[in-house]
Formats: structure tokens, sequence, C-alpha cells
């Protein structure tokens, strides 16, 4: 019986020990990462949707632009692509069709499949990159550039043990 003077405590709601929220560390800060991505790249998808492109063929053709006017090959634009592309023939091919882009095959060796952007590439970026930006900035302005550049460093480090060898994403 609580006396009339004292006020019953609020109890914080507690896990059962037995049936922790999280099964180690490392599982929450995964499952806090992927919560973060999940959150941030609803704001991207809408962005680029409204241009009829997604995140991936977004970031092909910046690669594709920073060759140009040169080409690249089809596997080193998969491997620099900011996320895996399983498909990297599909991606390209839904630019391809959209005219975003443009494939060639070496008369000296067929095998190869050369990728360039064209104008009409050149043109949807010029047109995205305020657009992008502004995107960027409504998903991390509140944090400060202290916590931003804490941030990359332990992104970086997490991830540094499982980037390929080969490499060279920043």
């Amino acid at each position: 019986m609580i006396s009339p003077g004292k006020r019953q405590q609020a109890h914080p709601e507690k896990h059962h020990p037995k049936h922790p929220r999280f099964d180690c560390p490392e599982q929450e800060v995964y499952l806090n990462l992927w919560r973060t991505y999940d959150r941030l790249r609803f704001l991207e998808d809408q962005l680029f949707q409204s241009h009829g492109i997604t995140a991936q063929q977004y970031n092909a053709m910046r690669l594709l632009r920073a060759a140009h006017p040169k080409r690249m090959q089809t596997l080193n634009i998969a491997v620099r692509l900011i996320s895996r592309a399983p498909d990297i023939t599909r991606l390209l091919d839904r630019l391809v069709e959209r005219g975003l882009v443009d494939r060639e095959r070496p008369a000296n060796n067929r095998r190869v499949v050369l990728v360039g952007i064209t104008p009409a590439g050149l043109e949807l970026l010029d047109r995205l990159a305020s657009q992008v930006i502004d995107c960027n900035r409504q998903q991390l302005s509140h944090l400060k550039a202290e916590e931003m550049r804490d941030l990359i460093h332990l992104l970086k480090r997490a991830r540094q043990p499982h980037e390929p060898e080969a490499g060279d994403w920043a």
C-alpha cells in the first residue's frame, strides 16, 4: 500500500533478460544501419522515381559522366557502383532504352562491351544536380559537420574488412 504522501514511480519498461531486444551489440548496430538506410533511401527513391530512374541507374550514369567522353566496360561499372547490381546488363538495358546511355562492341574484341553516356543522359544529370543536393540536405543536414565526419569515419571502418581488395570506392 502506498502512503498518501508518496507518489508511485513509473517503472520503465524492462526487457525480459531471457529475451533481449538484440542478440548482440553487432546486431543492434547492423539493424540501426538498416533502419537508417531505409528511412534515408525513401527520400531518394521519391526523387529518382519522379524522373523515371532508380538510384542505381543514377549512380551508373554519374560514373559514366566522370569517364566522359571515354567509355567504361560494363564490368567496371558494376564494380564501382555504390551497391551491388546482380544484373548490370538489365540496369544498362533500361538506360539504353531511354536513350540515356549507349553501348558499343569494339571490332577488335567483340566480348567487351563499352558503355557511354549520351547527351540526354548528361542533360538529365544536370537537371537532377540541385535536386540531389536538396535531397541529401533533407536527409542529413540536421547533423553537425563534425558529426558527419565522425559518421563517415565509422562507416568506412565498419565496411573496410568487407570491401573487395581491388575496390577503389571512396
